[in-house]
């Protein structure tokens, strides 16, 4: 059985090699001196932002997943104030949408970030979509790595599989990729170069926007004696994703925290593999396979 608490992290380091401890215990070397919680509270559409964040801290949450375009940055920065947690103890991620790409652009809207938030800096900062063409998502990620030599933010990455681009370009490599994951959508070639190049994989949409009524899952969440939402996260944790599920409903927000005492066998993770319907199982936008 897991001992893994909801506070605990995954490591990124530079240059060491990716370990996949399916005991949770997980460790990737990826990003000097810096850790990411296992588990996020991803705040799109939600429009109570601020006490849900707050909930999600007080059930031991530390990892928000938010954006410039959910307009809810400066909700956060002002739950994160509210409720007496070092800057250190929260990882907070913000992302840039594709009408923003561009070096200049990009610049300032970091800048911008950081005031909404109220914060020195921000944790990860993702491009949200690859949508403006490859031109401008290096001028995006070259202004972005300049963001973080200054110590405006900690780490970078995208929500997208253009990374032999950035190979390419000789830059950096993000240390972070977003994509929609779940047993329905699992995205495996994408996820594979990422294991194989230490790129910590986070995954939204865990919980399929709750359509979680299919029979495998029903009869594993029966025999563990959990809510169908925990065995698709856990299932998640398992693969050695970071799941972001999303929830404005305190219970729920605590019920997807309730990850750490039980553990799905082999059999039950393969018959959840077995789900997958490529990206026909997809419930959200994923585009992953733009130009």
């Amino acid at each position: 059985m897991s001992s893994l608490t909801l506070a605990s992290k995954v490591k990124l380091s530079s240059g060491g090699q990716t370990m996949w401890n399916f005991s949770l215990k997980l460790t990737i070397n990826r990003y000097l001196g810096h850790f990411i919680p296992v588990l996020a509270l991803g705040v799109y559409q939600n429009y109570d932002t601020k006490p849900s964040v707050l909930e999600a801290f007080k059930a031991g949450y530390r990892h928000v997943d938010s954006a410039q375009m959910y307009k809810n940055e400066a909700a956060v920065g002002e739950a994160f104030r509210e409720s007496g947690l070092d800057r250190g103890e929260v990882f907070i991620t913000s992302k840039c949408a594709s009408r923003h790409h561009g070096y200049e652009s990009t610049l300032k809207g970091v800048d911008e970030s950081l005031q909404r938030f109220g914060f020195d800096y921000i944790d990860l900062f993702l491009i949200h979509d690859p949508l403006s063409g490859k031109e401008k998502r290096l001028d995006t990620y070259k202004a972005l790595q300049e963001k973080k030599a200054a110590a405006k933010i900690r780490t970078f990455g995208s929500a997208v599989k253009h990374l032999e681009e950035i190979r390419d370009a000789g830059f950096e490599m993000p240390s972070v990729n977003q994509i929609e994951l779940h047993p329905f959508c699992q995205q495996r070639p994408i996820v594979e170069y990422c294991q194989k190049n230490n790129i910590v994989v986070e995954a939204y949409c865990p919980i399929v926007r709750g359509k979680l009524d299919d029979e495998v899952i029903t009869s594993i969440a029966s025999k563990y004696k959990r809510d169908p939402a925990q065995i698709a996260l856990r299932w998640s944790l398992q693969k050695g994703f970071v799941p972001l599920p999303k929830s404005a409903t305190p219970s729920r927000i605590h019920s997807n925290a309730q990850l750490y005492d039980f553990e799905l066998d082999s059999e039950d993770m393969a018959r959840l593999d077995a789900l997958d319907r490529g990206k026909d199982g997809a419930v959200s936008w994923n585009p992953v396979n733009a130009d």
